[in-house]
C-alpha cells in the first residue's frame, strides 16, 4: 500500500524538494561499496493493462454538485474522450495519456496493452454504515464492495468522516487487495481512497486553493469547480491513479524505498505548470469570469487543476502548461 503522505502534498518546500530530487542523480562513494539505486527507474513489475473500470464508492454526505465533480473527471479520463471532436484542450484525456510513456518503456521488456479506463459503478452509503471514524482496514472493506477483476475501486469519504492517519500522515492511499468470491480464483483488484479535506486539513491536502500549514503563505488560487475540498480530492485522485497505473503492486515504477516511494505524479509534488516553485503551483490557466485557475479541460465545461507528472523518458516533470 503506498500513500498520498502529507509531506508529499505541501513537501516542506525547498527542504523536502532538495531531499526528494537528490536521488535523481547517482553518486558513487568512492569506496568501492556498492549503493542501491535510488533513481526514479522501473523495477520490472507489472504495470495495470488492459480495460480498466473505475468505480466509485461514495461514503458519507456528499451532493449533487460534488459527485458530478468527480464523476465528469472520471469520464473525461476515459479512451472514449480522446479524440472527441472539439474537445478543448489541454484536457483531462491528454493527461493520462502521457502516461502512455510508462508503456512505451515496460513494452520493451514486456509486449502488453497499455490501460484502457472505463466508467464503472457508483455505490452511495449516505448512512456511515462502518461509522464516522474509519481505520485503514475498513476502507479496505469498502473498497471490495466494488468489481474485484480488472477494476479500480476507489473510496471517497466526506469531509465529516476520519480516517485512520488522515491529515497526519497522509491524503489518500492506493493499493491492492484479492477478491474473496467464493468458488472463483482469488483475484487481484486495486483500489484507491481519497478523503475530502474541506473542514479538517485544507491546508494540507487541497494546496493550492487553501493557505498551506507550512511555508510561504501566498494567496491561494481559485478552485476551478468552486469547492476547494473537492478539488483537492480531484489532485489527490488523478495522483493516486498515476501511481496505481504504473505502479500496482510495489514493483513498477517509482523512486526511493518501495514501502514508501515516490510515484508518476508524487515525484513532481507542488508542480501544476511551468516555471512552479515552493509556494507556487506554476503558470497556470485563468478563468475571466471567475478568476479560477487550472490547467485542463473535462467534459460538461468542467475545469481541473492536474498534478504533473514525471516523464520516466526525459527525467523531469512534465506538466500540460
Amino acid at each position: 500500500m503506498a500513500s498520498l503522505s502529507v509531506p508529499t502534498r505541501f513537501f516542506f518546500f525547498l527542504l523536502l524538494l532538495f531531499f526528494q530530487l537528490l536521488p535523481l542523480f547517482h553518486f558513487s562513494s568512492g569506496k568501492g561499496i556498492p549503493e542501491k539505486d535510488q533513481r526514479f527507474q522501473y523495477h520490472n513489475g507489472t504495470l495495470l493493462h488492459g480495460k480498466t473500470s473505475i468505480n466509485l464508492i461514495w461514503y458519507g454526505k456528499f451532493n449533487t454538485n460534488q459527485r458530478a465533480i468527480i464523476s465528469d473527471f472520471v469520464s473525461s479520463l476515459c479512451k472514449s474522450t480522446f479524440f472527441k471532436v472539439g474537445q478543448a484542450q489541454p484536457s483531462v484525456s491528454s493527461w493520462w495519456k502521457a502516461i502512455e510513456k510508462y508503456y512505451q518503456m515496460e513494452s520493451k521488456k514486456k509486449k502488453k496493452d497499455a490501460i484502457v479506463l472505463q466508467e464503472g459503478k457508483q455505490i452511495l452509503d449516505e448512512n456511515y454504515s462502518m461509522g464516522r471514524t474509519l481505520s485503514i482496514l475498513q476502507i479496505l472493506q469498502l473498497a471490495a464492495r466494488g468489481e474485484q477483476k480488472d477494476a479500480i475501486n476507489v473510496v471517497l469519504t466526506s469531509s465529516d468522516v476520519t480516517v485512520e492517519g488522515f491529515c497526519r500522515s497522509r491524503c489518500g492511499i492506493h493499493g491492492t487487495s484479492e477478491s474473496k468470491t467464493a468458488g472463483e480464483h482469488h483475484n487481484k483488484f486495486t483500489y484507491i481512497w481519497v478523503g475530502n479535506p474541506a473542514s479538517q486539513c485544507p491546508g494540507v491536502c487541497a494546496w493550492p486553493f487553501h493557505q498551506p500549514v507550512y511555508g510561504p503563505k501566498g494567496t491561494p488560487l481559485v478552485p476551478p469547480n468552486n469547492d476547494v475540498g473537492m478539488d483537492g480530492v480531484v489532485i489527490n485522485l488523478a495522483s493516486l491513479l498515476a501511481a496505481t497505473a504504473t505502479n500496482p503492486f510495489a514493483d513498477g515504477f517509482f523512486q526511493g524505498p518501495a514501502e514508501a516511494p515516490l510515484e508518476a505524479a508524487s515525484a513532481c509534488p507542488g508542480v501544476f505548470g511551468k516555471g512552479a516553485y515552493p509556494g507556487y503551483a506554476g503558470k497556470l490557466l485563468v478563468d475571466p469570469k471567475t478568476g479560477a485557475s487550472y490547467n485542463a479541460y473535462g467534459i460538461n465545461g468542467k475545469k481541473y487543476l492536474l498534478p504533473a507528472l514525471f516523464d520516466p523518458s526525459t527525467n523531469s516533470c512534465w506538466t500540460l502548461v
